[in-house]
C-alpha cells in the first residue's frame, strides 16, 4: 500500500493528514496556531514561520507515531493552505516577512491606490480576476512605505502552502490556484504578470517559478528528514489553494460543475473552461487547481464564524444540554429548528451581503423583524434564520454568476463543516431549488491535495482517475419546490431590507461587519 501525506494550513489551525491510495484518511494531527499582531501596526497579522514550522514537524511526527507506517511507503507529500497569505524571502532563501490571509494593515495603501490611480484596480481585475480587497499589492506597498529595509531585501514571493513545500524540499515555487489570489497573475497564462508588478511599483524579479498542482518539484531534503522523520525518498508535490483543492476532493473537476464550501467563510465555485470576467467586478475569478479550468468564485462572509458566535454568546445552556446528551450542539439546535417553518417567522438576519468585489462591505450584524409572540421566537428560530441566511447569500451569488455566464447550476456538491448538518443541507437544497450532493469526505481540501500528491508520485495516472477511485457521494438532498417558492419570496424581502441596513452603515449610523480596505 502507498500513502500520501498532506499538510493543510488553515487560518486558525494546521493539520497533518495521512491518506492511503484509496483516499481513506488514516490519521490526522491538528493544532491551533496564532497569527501575531504587531501593536505598532493596527490590523497586522504576522505569520510566525519559525514557530509554525516547529508545529508542523511535531504534527508530522505525531501522525507517523500513531500510524506506525513505514516511511518508505509514504510516496509523496503536498500542501494546501488558506489563500492570500504569503511569504517573502531574501536572496539566500531566508524568510524575511510573512502574513496570514486576514492581515488588514494596508488600509492606507489601498486608499491611496484608488485615489491616485483611479483605473488601476479595474486594469488589475481585467488581467488577474482580483481586486485590492484581498490581494497582495497593497500589502507589498505597505512594506515599501513602512519597512523599506525589508522591501529592499525581497528576492522571492510564495504562498503559505508553497512555503511548507519549500521547507520540505528546498525548492521555491508557486502554483496557479493560490498564486493567482495575490492579484498579480495573468489568468490567461496562469503565471505571474510582469505588467501588473511594474504598474504597481513592484520589482517583477521577485516572481517564483510556477508549477501546476500535482507537479513533482523535489524530494524531502536531509535537513527536513531530520526534523520530520520523513524519508528522503519521499517526493514533494506542488499543491494549491484550499478552496480549489476542496473542489478536487469533492470531485468538482469538470466544466460547469459547482461547489459550495461551508466553513468559516462560504465559497461558491463554478468551473469554467475559459476566463470570464464581470464588467462590474462583482465576482472573483481564479485558476482552478485543475489545469485548463478556471473558477468563478463568490464568497459569503463568516457563516461558520457567526453560528459559533451565536452559540458562544447566547446558547450556554444548550451547549451544556448537548454535552449531557452526548451530541453536538449544532445537532441539538437543528433538531429544535426542524419545527420552524421556512422563513423563520419572518426573522431577517443581517450579516453577509452578496459579493461585490470592487466595493465589498457588509451591514451591521443584526436580527430584523423579531416577533414578540413567544411561539414565533426563541433561539431555535434565530438559529434556523442564520442557516437560511447563509443559503440566501449562496443563492444570490449563484444568480450573479448566472447573470454573467447564462448558467445556473443543475446541482451542487456541498462540503465543509456545515455539510455535516442534515437540516442545513436541506435548507440549501430548498433555497437553491436544485439537488445538493454531500460526499463521504466533507473536509475535502485535504483529500484533493492528497489526490494530487498521488498523481505526482505516479500512484494515479491522472486526477480524473484519482477522483473516480476515491470520491463517493454519501447522500443527496432534493428540493421541495413548494418550499423553494416560499423561500424566493423571503429572499426578495431580505434583499430589500439588507439594502436599507447597508445605507445605515454607509451613513455611519451603524458599524460595518466588514469592509474591504480602501473603501
Amino acid at each position: 500500500m502507498s500513502y500520501m501525506l498532506v499538510l493543510d494550513a488553515g487560518t486558525g489551525s494546521i493539520r497533518a493528514i495521512l491518506f492511503n491510495e484509496d483516499g481513506v484518511q488514516l490519521s490526522v494531527a491538528q493544532r491551533e496556531w496564532e497569527h501575531k499582531s504587531d501593536p505598532l501596526y493596527p490590523g497586522s497579522m504576522n505569520f510566525d514561520w519559525e514557530t509554525n514550522w516547529q508545529i508542523i514537524t511535531e504534527l508530522i511526527k505525531q501522525v507517523l507515531l500513531e500510524t506506525k507506517v513505514d516511511v518508505s511507503q509514504i510516496k509523496s507529500v503536498s500542501a494546501t493552505s488558506m489563500r492570500e497569505g504569503f511569504v517573502l524571502y531574501d536572496s539566500e532563501g531566508k524568510e524575511i516577512w510573512a502574513c496570514a490571509n486576514v492581515d488588514a494593515r494596508a488600509e492606507q495603501e489601498a486608499i491611496e491606490l484608488k485615489k491616485n490611480h483611479s483605473d488601476l484596480e479595474n486594469e488589475v481585475y481585467k488581467q488577474s480576476g482580483q481586486t485590492f480587497a484581498l490581494g497582495a499589492i497593497p500589502r507589498l506597498l505597505w512594506i515599501k512605505n513602512n519597512q523599506p529595509e525589508i522591501f529592499e531585501q525581497i528576492h522571492t514571493i510564495t504562498m503559505l502552502n508553497d512555503w511548507i513545500l519549500y521547507r520540505l524540499s528546498g525548492v521555491l515555487q508557486a502554483d496557479p490556484s493560490n498564486g493567482c489570489t495575490t492579484g498579480m497573475f495573468d489568468l490567461q497564462t496562469r503565471n505571474w504578470s510582469e505588467s501588473i508588478f511594474a504598474s504597481c511599483g513592484i520589482n517583477p524579479s521577485i516572481r517564483s517559478s510556477v508549477n501546476e498542482a500535482g507537479t513533482f518539484i523535489g524530494y524531502v531534503t536531509q535537513n527536513a528528514s531530520n526534523e520530520t522523520c520523513l524519508s528522503t525518498n519521499t517526493k514533494v508535490i506542488s499543491g494549491g489553494g484550499d478552496a480549489q483543492m476542496a473542489s478536487v476532493g469533492a470531485g468538482v473537476i469538470g466544466n460547469h460543475q459547482a461547489l459550495v464550501s461551508g466553513g468559516s467563510f462560504w465559497q461558491q465555485e463554478l468551473n469554467i473552461d475559459r476566463p470570464i470576467l464581470d464588467n462590474e467586478a462583482r465576482i472573483r475569478l481564479n485558476c482552478h487547481a485543475v489545469d485548463n479550468l478556471w473558477q468563478i468564485e463568490t464568497i459569503a462572509f463568516f457563516p461558520g464564524i457567526i453560528t459559533r458566535w451565536f452559540r458562544d454568546s447566547f446558547c450556554e445552556h444548550e451547549k451544556l444540554e448537548a454535552a449531557k446528551m452526548g451530541i453536538d450542539f449544532y445537532e441539538l439546535m437543528e433538531q429544535r429548528a426542524s419545527t420552524v417553518p421556512a422563513g423563520s417567522y419572518g426573522v431577517m438576519p443581517i450579516f453577509s451581503d452578496l459579493m461585490n468585489f470592487i466595493s465589498w462591505r457588509h451591514a451591521a450584524p443584526s436580527f430584523i423583524n423579531l416577533s414578540l409572540d413567544t411561539s414565533k421566537s426563541g433561539k431555535h428560530v434565530l438559529f434556523k434564520s442564520l442557516q437560511e441566511n447563509a443559503a440566501f447569500v449562496t443563492y444570490g451569488n449563484f444568480k450573479i454568476i448566472e447573470e454573467l455566464t447564462g448558467f445556473y447550476p443543475k446541482e451542487v456538491t456541498f462540503v465543509g463543516g456545515a455539510s455535516n448538518g442534515k437540516g442545513w443541507c436541506q435548507i440549501l437544497a430548498d433555497i437553491l431549488g436544485i439537488k445538493v450532493n454531500v460526499p463521504v469526505v466533507k473536509e475535502s481540501a485535504a483529500l484533493g491535495t492528497a489526490l494530487y500528491a498521488g498523481v505526482g508520485a505516479g500512484i494515479y495516472s491522472s486526477i480524473e482517475e484519482a477522483v473516480s477511485k476515491t470520491v463517493k457521494i454519501e447522500k443527496s438532498y432534493s428540493p421541495d419546490l413548494k418550499t423553494h417558492q416560499q423561500y424566493l419570496e423571503h429572499y426578495e424581502k431580505w434583499r430589500e431590507i439588507y439594502k436599507e441596513q447597508l445605507k445605515l452603515a454607509d451613513r455611519k449610523l451603524t458599524s460595518y461587519m466588514w469592509k474591504a480596505p480602501g473603501l
